[in-house]
C-alpha cells in the first residue's frame, strides 16, 4: 500500500483502490473480498444482499431531483489475476499488493497491479460512498471469479437485478467504448506416460525461459508476443533421437488466460556438445524471429542434478509433436469488423512431472461456433495421441448494439469532453456483459475505462491522467441517463 497513490486525484477513489488492494482476492477464493465489500455496504447502511454464488449486489438512491431517472447498474469483479516475477518474494494470500507511482503510471513491485478490475471496483465504491455526486438510481454488482470462469456472471439469477442500463467498469483503453466481447472456452489436456531409467551416465540440465511481456490472452494476443510454452517445446522438438533427451520435468505458464512469461525444463541428455550446438542454434532463430516483440527473451541452460527417471522417448515425441501442432496466438481475424482478433487460442499451462502430463489453454472467439471449432481441432489433435481432452468454462460473447441509447449519450459525451472521436469497438477480451446478456437481454450494456497496460502480468500498470479522464466521463454520464419510460 502506497500513501503516495493514496494523494492522488480523484482521492477517494484512489483511497478505496488502496483498501482493496490490502484484501487478498485471487479467483476462486474471494470469501475475504466478498466480506470486505459486504462490510463497505454495511457501513454505508445500504441494501446489500449476497447471492447463492457470491456476487454482491448494492443499491443506492437517487440523488435530488434524479429519482425519475432510469435506474443504472454499475458493474466490476471482485478478484484478480495474482501474477509475480520469479525473483519476487511475495505471498499473494497473505500480503497486500505493494504499488508506487512511476511519473504518469501507477505500477506494483514485481506483481500485478489489480487495477483490473480494481479500478472498477475503487469506482463504485467512490459513487456508493460519495454525498456530493449527482446520480440516478444506482445498484452495484460486484461479481466473482472472472478471471478463471465468469461463474459469478455465470451463476446470476434473472431478477436478482432491477438496473435498465449497465455500465460495465472493465475495459483497459480510456478512448474505448466497448460494446461487444468474444466468447472463450478452456481445453484441458491429461496423459499418463511411462517413465524409464535414465541412462547412469546422463547429464543433467535445466533450460530457463524467461523474460517474455507476457500479458492479457486475449487483449494483447494480436501484439506477437512470444508464449514461453511455445518456444521451450520448439527448443525440445526433435531432441529425443538426435541427442538422447529425456525429458524428466517441464513446468511452464500460469493461468489461463495470461500469455506465458516463463517456463523451466529439466532434461537428462547422453550428447550434451551436440545438444548445446542445438540449443545456440534454435534459441538464435527464436530471438531474431522475436528481437522486436520481446527484446528483452531469455534462453538459459546449466548443469543440475536429475533423479533416476525421465519420460519415455514415444511418449515424449507425441507429446512434444502434439503442442507443436498445437494453434497458439491470432488464429482469425474478423471479417466485419476492422482490426478485430476473432478466434484465437492461448497455449497457457505444460506440467510434465512423474508420468503425468497436463495442458491449459483458452479458446476465444467473437464468433461462438469459431470458437468451439478451435477447441474441437484442438481435441482432435491430443486424441491421436491418446490423451484425455476436456472442454469446461465455456462463457458467450457479448453482440454489439450500435445503435443503443446509452451508447449515444456516452459517445456524444466523449466528443465534448476531448474534443476527439471515441473507438467504438468490439473487444477480443471476455466481458461478463456477454453473460449478463442472457440473464437480461432488456438492459443495454457498455463498458469502459481507464488506461490499463500489460494486465495479467507483473507489468501490469494504469495511467493517472487516463483515470482523472475516464472518471470526468462516469460522472457526466450518470447524469444524463434518461428519464424512466
Amino acid at each position: 500500500m502506497s500513501n503516495e497513490v493514496r494523494g492522488l486525484e480523484p482521492k477517494a477513489l484512489w483511497n478505496f483502490f488502496e483498501d482493496l488492494n490490502a484484501v487478498p482476492r485471487p479467483s476462486k477464493k474471494e470469501e475475504r473480498v466478498i466480506q470486505f465489500i459486504v462490510d463497505f455496504g454495511h457501513s454505508l447502511n445500504l441494501e446489500t444482499v449476497v447471492d447463492k454464488v457470491g456476487n454482491v449486489r448494492m443499491r443506492k438512491p437517487a440523488t435530488l431531483n434524479m429519482e425519475n431517472r432510469k435506474m443504472v447498474t454499475l458493474q466490476s469483479h471482485l478478484d484478480m489475476v495474482h501474477q509475480k516475477n520469479a525473483s519476487t518474494d511475495f505471498d499473494f494470500l497473505t500480503q497486500g499488493i505493494q504499488s508506487y507511482i512511476d511519473g504518469d503510471w501507477v505500477k506494483a513491485k514485481g506483481t500485478t497491479l489489480g487495477a483490473d478490475n480494481g479500478l472498477g471496483v475503487a469506482s463504485i465504491m467512490t459513487l456508493l460512498a460519495s454525498d456530493d455526486i449527482p446520480h440516478p438510481p444506482l445498484e452495484a454488482l460486484f461479481t466473482i471469479d472472472e478471471e478463471t470462469g465468469m461463474t459469478g456472471a455465470k451463476g446470476l439469477e434473472p431478477g436478482f437485478l432491477d438496473g435498465e442500463i449497465l455500465l460495465n467498469l472493465d475495459t483497459e483503453d480510456d478512448d474505448e467504448l466497448s460494446i461487444g466481447c468474444a466468447g472463450g472456452i478452456d481445453t484441458l489436456v491429461n496423459m499418463d506416460y511411462p517413465e524409464v531409467t535414465l541412462p547412469s551416465e546422463a547429464m543433467g540440465l535445466r533450460i530457463a525461459v524467461n523474460g517474455l511481456k507476457g500479458g492479457h490472452s486475449g487483449m494483447d494476443i494480436h501484439l506477437g508476443r512470444g508464449n514461453a510454452n511455445k518456444i521451450m517445446n520448439r527448443l525440445l522438438f526433435e531432441t529425443t533421437q538426435t541427442f538422447g533427451v529425456h525429458i524428466v520435468e517441464i513446468d511452464g505458464g500460469s493461468l489461463r488466460n495470461a500469455i506465458p512469461r516463463e517456463s523451466f525444463a529439466t532434461i537428462a541428455v547422453n550428447n550434451l556438445a551436440g545438444l548445446e550446438k542445438h540449443l545456440d542454434k534454435v534459441s538464435g532463430e527464436i530471438k531474431a524471429e522475436l528481437h522486436s516483440a520481446e527484446p528483452n527473451l531469455k534462453i538459459e541452460w546449466n548443469s543440475c542434478d536429475v533423479g533416476s527417471k525421465g519420460m519415455d522417448a514415444l511418449a515424449q515425441d507425441q507429446v512434444l509433436a502434439a503442442l507443436y501442432a498445437m494453434p497458439n496466438g491470432v488464429y482469425r481475424m474478423s471479417a466485419d469488423i476492422p482490426d478485430l482478433v476473432e478466434t484465437s487460442s492461448n497455449l497457457a499451462r505444460v506440467i510434465i512431472k512423474d508420468g503425468h502430463f497436463n495442458m491449459q489453454s483458452l479458446q476465444r472467439s467473437s464468433v461462438d461456433t469459431a470458437k468451439t471449432d478451435m477447441a474441437s481441432a484442438i481435441r482432435a489433435t491430443f486424441n491421436l495421441i491418446g490423451a484425455k481432452v476436456v472442454h469446461e468454462g465455456s462463457y458467450p460473447g457479448w453482440t454489439p448494439d450500435p445503435d443503443s441509447s446509452i451508447l449515444n449519450i456516452m459517445a456524444d459525451l466523449y466528443r465534448e469532453l476531448n474534443n476527439e472521436e471515441p473507438n467504438i469497438l468490439a473487444c477480443h477480451a471476455g466481458l461478463e456483459c456477454g453473460l449478463l446478456g442472457t440473464h437480461y437481454p432488456e438492459m443495454e450494456m457498455i463498458s469502459f475505462g481507464p488506461n490499463i497496460r500489460n494486465p495479467h502480468s507483473p507489468d501490469e500498470m494504469t495511467q493517472i491522467s487516463s483515470v482523472q479522464k475516464y472518471w470526468n466521463l462516469l460522472l457526466e454520464t450518470l447524469q444524463r441517463i434518461p428519464v424512466k419510460a
